[in-house]
């Protein structure tokens, strides 16, 4: 006979651990069920799992809980929402999400939050205490969901919404994807001809005793010193990474580099629209879960990534607070699309903004879907363009040596 150990309900509402005997795990099913309970999990004793469940508890007695990426909030929403909506209270839905979550961060922040649950504060009082890990966004919207006992419908709604979120951040990584993968592998063959082919050539146009056209002799003289101090190129290229990246994070910059975006065609349209995306959508929940308006303004302007974009809608939100009208004040921001404005006005007028929120949502993901598509089109000739001009250079600087010696004889 072997020990098992198992997780089971109760009366479907308290869940209670325990061991059994039994000679296979059906037979260990089979005899949970005469005791009266509805097995959830049963396993073998063994000590799988048990080296996480320690670190697991160690981290949680420090009080700290890992941060979550998207993925991990959707699969951590989702089970909680499965749990809430069949009844079963928060606390059981933690233990259970703590004992059989796949991955140990959300097992460690399940157990963190049951724990300070037990010990008297709410479900959105806790979680609340772990921006980093949750979010504004998720916070105000749990909170909103828990104040007027919806705490189930809100939770579907915010499923809905991180998985909407995930969908734009696959369409736009997607897009960009090809074009980094260009540039790349552009880099590599830049770097593998100036290292490797051009040196070859230099003791053949030595000979030809002529002065070398003035892009080989640089393209010449940058290759023999990459080859020479090779050791300098992976320092080079991760200087100029991490450069980019200070420039693209660093305020002063960032600000500048997201006006310029916003004039150049159709990428301009790709910002904003990704944007506007998340903030109609966010918007749309949180009024539907009865979020004052400024909140619901306040929430939705968290999403947006883009800076000039992020300072407009501010001075909307700050024109609501003044008794000013939603359409009316984003309208005086000159970058929201006038669809939406106009759905907007339309939702204000009739008393079913909601609704006229949800159909903006839908405009504006399907607008993002046509706009991707066009970028996706126009990216492949561009690429190939710069790919031949690449190469075009390197061409010319190779053989303009020979037709020049060719030419001369």
């Amino acid at each position: 006979m072997t020990i098992y150990n198992y997780t089971a309900l109760k009366n479907n509402k308290e869940i209670v651990k325990g061991k059994i005997e039994a000679a296979t795990p059906r037979e260990a099913r089979e005899n949970i069920r005469k005791l009266g309970f509805l097995p959830t999990r049963v396993e073998e004793e063994h000590l799988r799992g048990q080296n996480d469940n320690k670190d697991a508890t160690k981290e949680a007695k420090k009080g700290k809980v890992s941060k979550l990426g998207l993925q991990d909030r959707i699969d951590f929403t989702s089970t909680l929402q499965i749990l809430a909506q069949s009844g079963i209270p928060i606390i059981e839905s933690l233990l259970f999400i703590e004992n059989d979550a796949a991955k140990l961060k959300i097992r460690l922040v399940a157990q963190e939050l049951r724990r300070q649950i037990m010990n008297g504060g709410t479900f959105a009082d806790t979680i609340a205490k772990y921006p980093k890990q949750f979010g504004q966004i998720y916070i105000g919207l749990c909170k909103a969901g828990e104040d007027s006992g919806e705490l189930e419908k809100t939770l579907e709604r915010l499923l809905e919404l991180l998985n909407k979120q995930a969908a734009i951040k696959s369409k736009v990584i997607g897009t960009l994807m090809y074009p980094i993968f260009v540039i790349v592998l552009a880099i590599l063959i830049v770097l593998i001809m100036l290292m490797f082919v051009f040196p070859v050539f230099k003791d053949m146009f030595d000979t030809m005793g002529k002065e070398l056209p003035w892009i080989t002799a640089k393209l010449m003289d940058i290759g023999i010193f990459l080859k020479t101090y090779w050791y300098l190129v992976p320092l080079l290229l991760g200087g100029l990474f991490g450069f980019v990246t200070f420039l693209f994070n660093w305020q002063p910059t960032k600000r500048k580099i997201d006006e310029y975006i916003l004039k150049i065609p159709v990428l301009s349209d790709l910002i904003e629209f990704s944007n506007f995306s998340n903030f109609i959508a966010v918007l749309q929940v949180a009024y539907d879960a009865g979020v004052p308006i400024i909140e619901c303004l306040y929430l939705a302007n968290l999403t947006l990534t883009n800076y000039i974009l992020k300072i407009r809608i501010e001075s909307a939100t700050s024109k609501v607070q003044q008794g000013q009208h939603l359409s009316s004040a984003l309208r005086s921001t000159r970058v929201m699309p006038k669809m939406i404005l106009f759905m907007i006005a339309t939702g204000e007028q009739s008393g079913r903004l909601g609704d006229m929120l949800m159909q903006a949502t839908n405009f504006i993901d399907k607008k993002l879907d046509n706009i991707i598509d066009v970028m996706t089109k126009m990216i492949e000739p561009i690429m190939l363009i710069v790919i031949g001009s690449i190469v075009l250079v390197l061409a010319l600087a190779l053989y303009l040596p020979l037709f020049g010696s060719y030419m001369s004889t």
